[in-house]
């Protein structure tokens, strides 16, 4: 499945592109008065070989959670229980993330691929597509895209990642399973009709992962890759920098080989983020990249397919430096900074009505000889 998703990926469509940038010419406002939204929007173009690119919507939102190892290291003062017992609230429909998605229309997909603790009960999607071990063989869900129920999906790997302190976080099935279905997701969300894909992520300690992956990818000392995760002091946070630097020392991972990355310091929700969104640019559907955890996996997913770069939207800079270090390395411009640092999808959904915009000028706007305006 990884191989055919890769082969998939293409190039943007330089011709479209040209159209796009050709109707911004003819459109009722200066040039470039729109500032980044104008390349944006060139981008989807180049993305869907279209101009204009179909309106981005319906908008799924996809929460992978996982647990880690590297959590008995002390890196958060979080009780890993919280990973499971945040599941509980998103399917209540109480967490930001909600409050947000209810906000922009979009779906709610939580998807289990690595949770250590048992999951409250709630609404489960547990369709046979989605075993890792197994081709899909569940036809499009009606209720997959529907705003108003949060949904669980159970697909675990293993419950939780191995301390990498202590050996490779995970095995490189492991990490493939997690690929896959990651993979799996994008493509039942976009069967479903969604427009977008949104990042989401839920796990106790997973920004240090998420430091050592992006330290990995960008030879970025670990210093400038890590921070403060959901809030610790200096003392643990000088610890934190010193586990990811060990980690790293100890499995010198390639980062020309990103399915060992992720399988030596990675966790299993990085690897499904960075399978979704392979996915979604296999589909030619673009994904909109929340914060330092999304844009760790989207790291791994340029090195599996650079052109998967492409379908990648910045959504927010997050407050985390390792992000800003990733974005640069990725050459992507967030679209909006606002000092966020709660993961959940949060700064995707809040962004996601710029995409929307982006798009909608070119579907909207009417050009200079159609509304009879004199150009200068």
């Amino acid at each position: 499945m990884l191989e055919t998703t890769i082969a998939a990926i293409r190039p943007a469509d330089e011709a479209a592109m040209a159209a796009a940038r050709e109707l911004h010419g003819r459109l009722t406002k200066p040039a470039g008065s729109l500032g980044a939204l104008e390349e944006l929007s060139v981008r989807l173009a180049g993305l869907a070989g279209a101009c204009p690119p179909p309106l981005p919507e319906p908008a799924a939102v996809a929460i992978f959670a996982g647990d880690h190892g590297v959590h008995a290291q002390g890196v958060s003062p979080w009780p890993q229980e919280v990973t499971g017992q945040m599941i509980g609230n998103f399917l209540a429909g109480g967490a930001v993330v909600n409050a947000f998605a209810r906000q922009a229309g979009a779906s709610v997909t939580v998807v289990d691929v690595g949770v250590a603790t048992p999951l409250p009960t709630g609404p489960v999607a547990d369709p046979a597509g989605l075993d890792p071990a197994g081709p899909d063989s569940a036809g499009p869900d009606p209720a997959v895209l529907d705003p108003a129920v949060p949904r669980l999906v159970v697909a675990s790997v293993r419950r939780g990642t191995r301390d990498f302190t202590v050996t490779a976080a995970l095995t490189r099935d492991e990490a493939l399973a997690a690929v896959q279905t990651g993979i799996r997701i994008a493509d039942e969300l976009i069967d479903a009709g969604a427009g977008i894909l949104l990042t989401g992520d839920m796990g106790i300690g997973n920004t240090t992962p998420a430091a050592a992956l992006i330290a990995a990818f960008t030879g970025a000392d670990p210093l400038d890759a890590t921070g403060r995760g959901a809030g610790i002091d200096d003392p643990t946070y000088a610890h934190k920098v010193a586990v990811v630097r060990s980690a790293l020392a100890r499995h010198s991972p390639d980062p020309a080989d990103p399915l060992g990355v992720l399988a030596a310091v990675g966790g299993l929700e990085h690897a499904a983020l960075a399978g979704l969104i392979l996915g979604a640019a296999a589909r030619r559907t673009p994904v909109l990249l929340d914060g330092v955890i999304a844009v760790s996996a989207a790291l791994a997913a340029a090195a599996f397919a650079p052109a998967a770069v492409g379908a990648m939207v910045a959504g927010h800079r997050s407050a985390e430096p390792g992000a800003t270090v990733a974005l640069r390395h990725l050459g992507l411009d967030p679209l909006i900074d606002l000092g966020l640092r709660l993961g959940e999808g949060t700064g995707a959904l809040l962004a996601l009505p710029v995409v929307t915009g982006a798009v909608r000028v070119l579907h909207e706007v009417a050009t200079f000889d159609s509304a009879g305006v004199a150009e200068k």
